[in-house]
């Protein structure tokens, strides 16, 4: 799983692969190199993605604060910063799933 995390200055950056529209909000595993959620919503006005980050921090009990979209705004595949953990710590977090 580590090669879907990679360090970053404020913590680590996480490879996720959004499925939108789908029946319902799951972390569905890894899967070529990186994370698979699915969201209910549909791909309009940003609502996914912020559907994607509420899954992310719920699933993985973080902060409001602490985790934000880096980039693919637009793309079905997106890299989610989680602040103030380690790559490593990330990594187990996910491993608990």
């Amino acid at each position: 799983m580590a090669s879907t995390i990679t360090a970053h200055a404020e913590g680590a950056a996480l490879a996720v692969r959004v499925q939108p529209k789908a029946k319902k909000n799951a972390v569905l595993g890894e899967r070529a190199g990186m994370l698979r959620v699915s969201v209910t919503v549909p791909p309009e006005d940003g609502r996914a993605n912020d559907a994607v980050l509420a899954l992310l921090r719920e699933h993985f009990n973080l902060q409001r604060s602490q985790i934000a979209l880096l980039s693919g705004l637009t793309n079905r595949n997106k890299v989610i910063l989680v602040r103030g953990v380690t790559p490593q710590q990330l990594s187990k977090l996910i491993e608990r799933m």
